[in-house]
């Protein structure tokens, strides 16, 4: 089978089976800590991202280029 298919075909008693099975493995306890990681990382990754944006094409970005 397609793998986009079944990816597609996640419905309520699935993820809850999936939830279920996190808890199973992790505990309830490393579950908070887990999705804190995870969300520090997400966020330095998209502070990440922003200021690479935010630099122009063919800049180095120092400062001693900018003043002369």
């Amino acid at each position: 089978m397609n793998l986009s298919i079944l990816l597609g075909m996640l419905g309520a008693p699935e993820i809850i089976l999936i939830i279920l099975g996190l808890l199973i493995l992790f505990g309830g306890r490393k579950i908070p800590e887990l999705m804190k990681g995870l969300g520090q990382g997400m966020r330095e990754f998209k502070k990440a991202s922003k200021n690479d944006d935010s630099k122009e094409p063919g800049s180095s970005g120092s400062i001693e280029e900018k003043s002369k």
